[in-house]
């Protein structure tokens, strides 16, 4: 999917979040709100989407003005087994049942890089997607049901090692070695914590979405900042932070060593006046939002 949008802003009726209490999702609404763009903001409590009665409470709430952002998904730290694959599916095909029957404007889907195999080190729109567990498979899976609604405008975000304050989900890197740091007083490292990833603040993932909403982007677009670190760096990074000493603590290495560089020319070409929130100063600014200067 080439990604193609309009070149100018256009005036949007309403936005509907799903998934609106996640951490992407909470920060995309918080932007949306200053921009005063009405939105619906739905969240699990409103409809629960893996329910049979989810279609029939979506067909009720959505408008064929609206423009759609789907966020919801089961991710691995609340299972990475066959039923939770199968209530992501549920979920998608409720959303997708819902705006065939309404119709919408544009939609957002947040997919994942998990859609690619972890084996590639350079990745752009053009790599093919290969996943490797059943959560890349899941995503890239939701991805094509998108894709089959046919002449519903479509624009497929994949995300990259999303970082910032409220994080739910622990995940290693940047979120996970605050959070030990702070309690332990050390961050433990698989292996020397030798691999390159890049790591993306949520504000800047929300802020690519709601250009993309505005610019009635669609096709596929990764959301990196083409710029990666390893993961000893990173550590490095969020303990200087702390005014007391962090221990760094490497451990013996289980799996091979793998690194991951995105191509962003896509996303530049787009957003050619976007500016990323750098690495240091993100880090920085979780810390002071979380414990002040510790």
């Amino acid at each position: 999917m080439n990604i193609q949008q309009s070149p100018l802003s256009r005036e949007l009726e309403r936005v509907v979040l799903i998934g609106a209490r996640g951490f992407i999702g909470a920060t995309l609404q918080r932007q949306l709100a200053v921009t005063g763009v009405p939105t619906l903001a739905l969240t699990s409590s409103d409809v629960d989407l893996a329910d049979a009665s989810a279609l029939a409470q979506l067909v009720k709430l959505l408008k064929p003005t609206d423009s759609v952002v789907m966020l919801a998904a089961l991710t691995p730290d609340k299972g990475r087994d066959i039923a939770t694959l199968m209530k992501n599916f549920a979920m998608m095909q409720n959303v997708c049942a819902a705006i065939e029957k309404i119709g919408c404007t544009h939609f957002v889907y947040f997919s994942s890089d998990a859609v690619y195999d972890t084996a590639v080190s350079h990745v752009s729109e053009a790599t093919p997607a290969s996943p490797q567990d059943l959560y890349g498979a899941m995503h890239y899976t939701r991805e094509i049901m998108a894709r089959n609604l046919g002449k519903v405008p479509l624009l497929i975000l994949r995300p990259t090692l999303v970082y910032g304050l409220d994080d739910t989900h622990n995940s290693y890197g940047v979120n996970r070695f605050r959070r030990a740091a702070q309690k332990d007083g050390k961050i433990t490292l698989f292996g020397g914590g030798e691999e390159n990833r890049d790591h993306i603040h949520v504000d800047d993932v929300a802020a690519i979405a709601m250009r993309g909403l505005f610019r009635y982007s669609t096709g596929i677009l990764n959301v990196a900042t083409g710029t990666s670190k390893s993961f000893l760096d990173v550590a490095s990074f969020v303990a200087t932070q702390f005014r007391r000493k962090i221990e760094i603590v490497t451990t013996s290495r289980q799996n091979p060593v793998t690194h991951r560089h995105y191509d962003v020319t896509n996303l530049i070409k787009l957003f050619p006046d976007f500016h990323f929130i750098p690495l240091k100063d993100g880090i920085a600014r979780v810390h002071h939002e979380a414990v002040g200067n510790a």
